[in-house]
């Protein structure tokens, strides 16, 4: 049996908010060393998604926009725009770059685009786009980090107190396990002790054995040989907390029943609102049948008012006559109207009756 489909779009993103500054100390130091860590950053979802919507580029990978605070010497607010791309992308660089100018015109400030190569190519390295016309050139260029560098630095990932060293090594080992489940198993169960051994609190061993367990998928039955390997840590280093996979599979019982209610509340929203589109839809009716009921009141009116002034100037009328009258047309009943006191004969007023 085969594994599923690795992803990593979810996993890497949660970790990256749960883990922010780790995650700049151990890809980009530089940009982490310029960052005020006393103050508070800020994620802004809404403005990247707001500019995606409008540069019209379809389905996002992996991308932050973070809002931090310099340090003192350059005490301002900055703006990172990280990018986890894990597959080649054919106008990767050229959707860099209109993110840069949408988020430039949006903010009026220099961005910084961090980007982060997952994908399993190592021959695919791009770091700039650049275009020009007649002299006129714009080009952006930005830092990249390559995931696949990194694997013959496997024993210092794995010898890393940082939380991204261990997510890269799974990463690499995931991608070397493929089509292996016994292999990618041990690294599964491997990287899961080295958690314990570091002593980290319940918490981040939680969130990063939920990456570590989404990212590296094996079949059900070595699922249920890890679970009793956790258990003998659980057991072994006396962790004050419960099993590991009883832990995970509550956390993600709790985010399928919120996306349970999410669904729920949708499927009701949309009940209330065709209830009330209904309502609004029978009163715009009564008004329009109301309004077209006084216009073709009106029009009967004066089908009346003529009939009676033709029957008093010309006698009864002939059942010819009679049907003239009722299916005549408003603008031919004022033209009636201003013959009937001149007219010699019925015939002069409404025409040939037959």
């Amino acid at each position: 049996m085969s594994p599923a489909t690795d992803d990593y779009d979810t996993p890497w993103k949660n970790a990256v908010m749960a883990y922010f500054r780790e995650f700049m100390a151990f890809f980009f130091p530089r940009v982490h060393d310029a960052i005020d860590w006393r103050r508070d950053y800020s994620f802004l979802d809404q403005e990247l998604a707001q500019v995606v919507r409008d540069a019209r580029l379809g389905k996002r990978r992996i991308d932050k926009l973070v809002r931090v605070t310099g340090k003192d010497g350059d005490a301002r607010l900055l703006y990172l725009h990280l990018e986890i791309q894990r597959a080649r992308e054919k106008d990767f660089a050229e959707r860099i770059f209109t993110y840069y100018y949408r988020l430039y015109d949006r903010f009026r400030c220099p961005i910084a685009t961090l980007v982060v190569l997952a994908d399993p190519s190592p021959s695919w390295r791009p770091d700039c786009f650049q275009c020009e016309l007649f002299g006129c050139e714009a080009a952006i260029y930005f830092p990249t980090v390559k995931l696949l560098d990194f694997w013959p630095h496997l024993d210092r990932l794995l010898a890393s107190n940082n939380a991204f060293a261990l997510l890269t090594a799974a990463h690499l080992m995931t991608l070397r396990t493929r089509h292996e489940p016994r292999k990618r198993f041990e690294s599964k169960a491997m990287l899961t002790s080295l958690m314990y051994a570091r002593h980290w609190d319940p918490q981040r061993i939680l969130d990063l054995f939920n990456v570590l367990d989404w990212m590296m998928k094996i079949p059900g039955d070595l699922q249920d040989q890890l679970a009793v390997r956790i258990d003998e840590l659980n057991r072994s280093k006396e962790m004050p907390f419960e099993n590991l996979m009883i832990r995970m599979a509550k956390d993600r019982a709790r985010k399928e029943g919120l996306e349970e209610g999410r669904e729920v509340g949708l499927q009701e929203g949309r009940e209330v609102g065709l209830q009330e589109g209904r309502e609004v839809g029978l009163q715009e009716g009564r008004e329009v049948g109301l309004q077209e009921g006084r216009e073709e009141g009106r029009e009967e009116g004066r089908r009346a008012v003529v009939r009676k002034l033709l029957q008093l100037r010309f006698g009864p009328l002939s059942a010819s006559a009679e049907l003239r009258i009722s299916h005549a047309k408003p603008e031919e009943l004022n033209t009636w109207e201003d013959k009937i006191l001149q007219a010699g004969s019925l015939e002069e007023v409404i025409g040939p009756i037959a």
